[in-house]
């Protein structure tokens, strides 16, 4: 099926890392805005963003590594987000973008705070808006604003947290509704807020079904241990990026140029939250996964207050920020409430 929407053109940029597809809006010139897309997704997701954007701005959208049309280098975990974070900055490069708007979106706002804490002096970010990002101590298996490990081997968290028939139906190109693990079901109960259905929506599950399936991507690998929940997170693939034992953002801070901060989220988003579904410790707590070991061992991890605690250091130290809770919006604010979303960007570009 056709999958881009009049007026967006597409192209892959060859960059010293690897070759990255990028979509524009024709004919579109003025201050670049990148938009970088979440987990199990693609730049697709962010068309209708991007024709929306007022004039004055160019709209850009990359694909991560091993998503879309970018092109499937190995993901290594270890570096928490940095392989993202290193083709944003190898992309923005190639396009020879010398200040650049930044709007990331979940994983993708993960990416751009890597980006930002690696380079404190020579990142080109004018401004940043991160669209219900995920917190800055990973998923899974922290407590405390401060991120403090459940278990010192980071169980519960990366691959091994995975549903495993979401991922056969994504390696079989599942377009179908007949089941809640199919992606078409999984986008319309969790990346926005039911009952709302986008216009776009054959066009987003083709973007989730371009998620390359496998240990070096998604959902990566995982091991065995004996520790509750009875996994620990492997060295390869997407989901272990971020376990915390191999990503943590503290350095914002200390940024040398201190972009202003936009941090955007839905008020019902089930993924990012102080309940989410996607964290065994509230499953656990709420009786959907035997063995908890209890609220003083593994508490919900509160991913929504680990988030406003480091930018609440960053506006400590001379950064400013502002959050905006959009209602009635899930994971993906910018799809299920458009007009609300852009209304606030458009002012925090603005402003910047």
């Amino acid at each position: 099926m056709q999958t881009l929407l009049p007026g967006i053109t597409a192209e892959r940029v060859p960059t010293s890392r690897l070759t990255t597809a990028v979509l524009s809006v024709t004919g579109r010139t003025g201050h670049p805005v990148l938009f970088v897309h979440g987990n199990v997704s693609s730049s697709l997701f962010w068309q209708p963003t991007m024709l929306a954007l007022p004039e004055g701005y160019r709209p850009l959208a990359v694909d991560l590594r091993g998503f879309g049309g970018t092109d499937p280098e190995p993901v290594d975990a270890t570096r928490g987000l940095g392989d993202y974070a290193d083709d944003l900055a190898a992309v923005i490069e190639a396009l020879e973008l010398t200040s650049v708007h930044l709007v990331g979106w979940s994983m993708g706002g993960g990416a751009v705070l890597q980006y930002l804490t690696e380079r404190p002096v020579t990142h080109r970010a004018a401004s940043v808006t991160l669209v219900a990002p995920v917190s800055p101590f990973g998923f899974g298996g922290t407590y405390g604003t401060d991120g403090t490990l459940c278990d010192a081997a980071g169980t519960g968290s990366g691959a091994g947290s995975v549903n495993r028939d979401f991922v056969t139906r994504l390696a079989a190109g599942d377009r179908s509704a007949e089941s809640p693990t199919s992606p078409r079901q999984v986008l319309l109960a969790h990346y926005v807020k039911p009952p709302f259905v986008p216009a776009e929506l054959d066009i987003f599950v083709e973007s989730m079904l371009s998620t390359r399936i496998g240990d070096d991507h998604y959902p990566g690998t995982s091991r065995q241990v004996a520790a509750w929940p009875g996994f620990a997170p492997g060295d390869r693939g997407v989901l272990n990026t971020m376990a915390p034992t191999h990503f943590r953002i503290d350095g914002l801070a200390e940024l040398d140029l201190k972009p202003p901060v936009l941090w955007l989220r839905g008020a019902d988003d089930v993924i990012v939250s102080d309940t989410s579904l996607y964290d065994l410790g509230y499953l656990g707590s709420i009786g959907a996964v035997p063995g908890w070991p209890g609220l003083a061992a593994w508490p919900p991890q509160p991913m929504l207050a680990q988030t406003r605690a480091l930018l609440d250091g960053y506006t400590a130290a001379g950064g400013r920020y502002r959050e905006v809770v959009i209602q009635d919006s899930g994971h993906g604010p910018h799809i299920d409430q458009p007009e609300l979303f852009m209304a606030a960007l458009s002012e925090h570009l603005a402003q910047a």
